[in-house]
């Protein structure tokens, strides 16, 4: 089994998306939980949204914008099974997931 970083990617950020009201979002969060459920093991870690962007460049300075405002982490035979798990995932409604392949390094 090889191990997944699901990115959560979107125009508006975590926190802005976090200022639903309660009904939408316990709704929000029921979808999913309802997601998970369905993926049940295969789903390593949950993850969580992801707040303030630092790019550090070997020079100095650099741009901090990012469209990536959540993570989990998956576990799966390979990308396209990964891809697949994907189908009814709550965030597609408003952005767009981008799936990386963890390299296992022998020694680490």
């Amino acid at each position: 089994m090889s191990r997944f970083v699901v990115l959560d990617h979107a125009a508006i950020s975590a926190s802005e998306q976090m200022q639903k009201s309660e009904d939408a979002g316990q709704a929000e969060m029921q979808a999913w939980m309802a997601w998970a459920q369905k993926v049940g093991p295969a789903l390593v870690d949950m993850g969580a949204p992801l707040g303030e962007t630092a790019t550090v460049p070997a020079t100095g300075g650099g741009s901090t914008a990012s469209t990536a405002v959540g993570y989990s982490i998956l576990e799966a035979p390979d990308l396209s099974t990964a891809a697949a798990l994907m189908e009814g995932h709550p965030h597609l409604r408003i952005g767009t997931i981008q799936i990386h392949q963890a390299i296992a390094v022998p020694g680490m």
